[in-house]
């Protein structure tokens, strides 16, 4: 089955078809550092290490490129807030931005361009705008003329003479018209500054995505990805520009993840209903939150609560279980990766994965797919089964969660890791504890049924759970 991805620009889904053989080119819009992160750009930041995971199982040679906004608007302000260099800023939560995703397991891209080492292509671009009459200076700032170009508005699907009624609330003297956007922003007292042709100032947002595109893939290229706030103005805007330049859109499939909704509102610093993963991370295992974000179409918005994180962390526990279970039957089999892919469970999830990368339905297969492994360790244990099939089966179980980043740690790691969050949570006392498991084991011994539900009952009280095994009492945490 080919490889089919819905394409923002057309509407529809469409055959993947590289424009250069056996060569993917994706550019992804990256962050504006100028605070930590949150679990809405974690969405975006999962989503798009998925594809390009995928893109490389697949057989190709991708080149993925994601930029790091690191001047701007929102950045001056900050800077100017907390007295702070804009560059000591940026270089901090860029920093912090490698710390939160990097425990995603999300992978390095080919390619990760800062949008101040670039200016001068951005110059070049704004220069060759002007040049053809689809750009314009007044006072010192630069506008991009958005009636030059009879395309806008086709990614988003908006109408020209209704965006011009709605952006006459905002009357900018400087523009011809109230739609025109800045490429290049004169300078204000103490703000970072760069010579250009126009005088000093420093570029807009949009510019900075579009001469990054092109410094790293020309003027084409495979895959632009980003946000679903992205579509419009940002990528309409990339759109018009590039065009203003090649006369043709800069990427053949525009790729959109959907939001992080709460209470069906995005996730927004704007809006100020976000978690950071900084806050995350302290309650829930990082692989939890990462199988909720692909739980869910990466196009359909996805509902944010701490319950749907609790149940996430439930099912990443369950599927080490099963590695953990099948492993300790199985023992040592000889696996070859070609097995692997020739399994048929693999081939179900690459199915899955080829119809517009749904990891949700991947994920569907993987919860099943456990629960067979399981099963099957059941069988064996009984006498019956194939250790050799199991292995199998183990083996592209671990690889189809891999595709989707999952399952990269051990079973004793992941334990100990979610223990020790519950731990400092609940602020658990181990000691106490196993004082309690140790006095309920001895009042069972002695038949003091009253004493061992006793102890049971403030097990319970402080969220412990108890499992009687032929190797003794365990404990967990609910």
């Amino acid at each position: 089955m080919s490889l089919i991805i819905f394409n923002t620009l057309s509407g529809k889904k469409e055959v993947f078809e590289p424009l250069r053989e056996h060569m993917v080119g994706m550019y992804v819009c990256g962050v504006t550092v100028y605070d930590y992160c949150h679990v809405g750009h974690a969405r975006s930041g999962v989503v798009f290490d998925t594809i390009f995971r995928y893109l490389k199982h697949c057989g190709y040679d991708v080149t993925y490129v994601r930029n790091f906004t690191d001047i701007d608007d929102k950045i001056i302000n900050r800077s100017n807030e907390q007295n702070t260099p804009w560059q000591d800023l940026t270089k901090k939560f860029i920093q912090a931005f490698y710390e939160d995703m990097g425990k995603l397991h999300i992978q390095s891209p080919t390619e990760e361009p800062k949008a101040t080492d670039h200016i001068q292509e951005m110059l070049d671009m704004i220069s060759l705008l002007v040049e053809r009459g689809k750009a314009y200076e007044s006072g010192g700032d630069v506008f991009y003329s958005v009636n030059s170009f009879d395309g806008y508005g086709q990614l988003s699907g908006k109408n020209i003479e209704d965006l011009q009624v709605g952006a006459r609330v905002d009357v900018n003297e400087k523009k011809r018209d109230a739609l025109d956007f800045v490429l290049w922003k004169k300078s204000k007292p103490n703000e970072p500054k760069w010579g250009s042709p126009w005088g000093e100032g420093r570029p807009g947002w949009h510019i900075e995505c579009s001469a990054m595109a092109r410094k790293y893939f020309g003027d084409n290229f495979d895959i632009h990805g980003g946000g679903k706030d992205l579509v419009f103005p940002h990528h309409e805007n990339e759109i018009a520009q590039s065009c203003g330049v090649t006369d043709c859109s800069p990427a053949r499939l525009w790729v959109h993840n959907g939001f992080v909704n709460i209470d069906k509102e995005k996730m927004s610093k704007s809006l100020g209903n976000f978690f950071t993963l900084r806050d995350i991370y302290k309650k829930f295992h990082p692989e939890a939150l990462r199988l909720f974000l692909i739980s869910s179409h990466y196009r359909s918005p996805i509902d944010f609560s701490m319950k749907n994180l609790e149940d996430a962390e439930k099912v990443i526990l369950r599927f080490y279980e099963s590695l953990d279970n099948a492993g300790s039957v199985v023992g040592e089999q000889n696996i070859s990766l070609e097995e692997i892919k020739n399994h048929a469970f693999l081939a179900k999830c690459e199915k899955a994965m080829n119809d517009d990368f749904n990891t949700a339905v991947v994920v569907a297969h993987l919860n099943e797919e456990s629960r067979g492994i399981n099963s099957e360790c059941s069988r064996i244990g009984n006498g019956d089964g194939d250790k050799k099939n199991l292995a199998l089966r183990l083996a592209a179980f671990k690889f189809a969660a891999g595709l989707l980043g999952l399952l990269t740690s051990s079973p004793e790691k992941i334990r100990q890791e979610i223990f020790n969050l519950r731990k400092t949570e609940l602020e658990l006392d181990v000691k106490k504890i196993e004082c309690l498991v140790n006095d309920r084991n001895r009042a069972r011994k002695n038949k003091d049924w009253g004493r061992a539900d006793q102890c049971r009952d403030e097990l319970t009280q402080m969220g412990v759970v108890l499992e009687d095994t032929p190797k003794g009492t365990e404990w967990k945490i609910k």
